[in-house]
């Protein structure tokens, strides 16, 4: 049952765009089974129709009525299998979720009187003490799991939640009854072992391993004995993956899941766990600066004593290996079942592969609809070529309803991430009956 309905269309004139894409979405309520009477829609649109934001939310309310609209803007958007960047462009999905399910917040409409069980969010990426606003949100659900993004453009960035926002952050939060599986990719490789932080002042790490921080850096790189200053230019293509705690593992989060089920997951956690280099819980982060005085080096986040940290590097090849895996582990965990012998052993084959077969990727009944949320830094030539990375998305889990974005930061958990993508996709359970 087609459950959740997606459009997605790029022209000059935004007016023209959603005709487009809501011209797609009213063939699809023609199929069997389709959602007749929407309640829930995402929408997705390009900097170059931010500007242009509070008409077109205008729009989709006198197109689709009753439907509760949540979104934002980015430097790019996605679709099943596309990517829109520097063009006028818009993705939408829609799903009649009964409305006592999940419901929609923002500043002015807080989520008082409702059991979160997890969240969908958006935020504004120049809103002061995100990070805290991100962890209080998280507090605020059951599982403590958010999945979403930040608005990002070179110029407007908006998100919406019932109006067009800025500033803070807004989105759609869901109960027990949507069952939802998320995983977090990283898409760097690291260059040498994880360490552990012995000493460390706000951003300034000074140990590692009770080492100088900066003699186990310039080793890790293959650069020991070289004077920091010389080593400049090759260092400013390093990255650094921390990690609070290695034993949270991957990314999951379902509803109503049974023990079999949950036992069944937790062993395939754990055979995952031990083949990646990075946990879902691994944030990536900038290396900003060196202390030659004290032998140590400074990071774009805050660091503690008993931090797990590993220095990297952005890599194309394991950016779509670990793409293709995280998609294997979703199908896997959505659709063991289902799927015949054949596909299932080719999935687990692709966690070493670079793309999944046509045969495994080829009908997605276990998943109802998707989003996608990857780094503005990822999108197009990172992956090769224009639209490769959703193109990765679409041949591994199929052609389900899609949208995303290109943000300025990712969020997964509790955490704001950087250099990542956040594919959370909605069981075919999750579109349950209207009350």
């Amino acid at each position: 049952m087609n459950r959740f309905l997606h459009g997605h269309a790029t022209h000059p004139d935004w007016r023209v765009a959603l005709a487009l894409a809501a011209a797609q979405i009213d063939a699809q309520r023609q199929a069997p089974g389709a959602a007749a009477a929407p309640t829930l829609g995402w929408v997705y649109l390009t900097d170059a129709c931010a500007a242009h934001a509070g008409a077109l939310l205008g729009e989709l309310r006198q197109r689709w009525p009753g439907v509760e609209w949540v979104g934002a803007s980015g430097v790019g958007i996605a679709a099943s299998g596309v990517e829109y960047f520097d063009e006028p462009a818009l993705s939408l999905m829609l799903t009649d979720l009964a409305p006592a399910h999940f419901r929609v917040f923002s500043g002015a409409r807080p989520l008082a009187g409702f059991n979160a069980h997890t969240a969908n969010v958006h935020a504004d990426p120049a809103t002061a003490d995100l990070a805290e606003l991100i962890h209080d949100m998280s507090a605020r659900t059951s599982t403590g799991y958010l999945f979403g993004g930040l608005a990002s453009g070179p110029s407007r960035a908006v998100h919406m939640a019932g109006g067009v926002l800025s500033g803070g952050l807004s989105g759609v939060a869901f109960d027990h009854g949507v069952a939802l599986v998320s995983r977090v990719t990283q898409g760097c490789q690291p260059v040498g072992p994880q360490r552990r932080v012995t000493a460390a002042e706000r951003n300034v790490i000074t140990q590692l391993d009770g080492e100088p921080a900066l003699d186990c850096l310039l080793r890790d790189v293959g650069l020991e004995g070289v004077e920091p200053r010389a080593a400049l230019p090759k260092l400013r293509q390093v990255l650094v993956g921390l990690t609070d705690d290695l034993k949270e593992g991957l990314i999951d989060t379902m509803a109503g899941e049974d023990a079999s089920t949950r036992s069944a997951f937790d062993r395939f956690s754990r055979r995952s766990a031990a083949a990646q280099a990075f946990g879902a819980d691994t944030r990536v982060r900038h290396l900003i600066g060196l202390d030659p005085g004290r032998r140590g080096i400074a990071i774009a986040d805050t660091a503690e004593v008993g931090m797990q940290l590993a220095f990297c590097r952005r890599d194309v090849d394991a950016a779509r290996r670990d793409l293709t895996r995280i998609c294997a582990e979703v199908r896997e965990e959505v659709e063991p079942e289902a799927l015949p012998l054949p596909a299932v052993i080719a999935l687990k084959n692709a966690l070493n592969n670079d793309a999944l077969p046509g045969d495994a990727a080829a009908g997605a009944s276990g998943i109802a609809g998707a989003i996608y949320i990857s780094c503005s830094g990822r999108g197009g030539a990172h992956f090769g070529a224009p639209s490769a990375e959703l193109a990765i998305v679409r041949h591994a889990l199929g052609d389900v309803p899609l949208v995303g974005f290109f943000a300025a930061g990712e969020i997964a958990r509790r955490h704001l991430y950087g250099y990542t993508g956040v594919l959370t996709v909605f069981r075919g359970s999750a579109a349950l009956e209207r009350s």
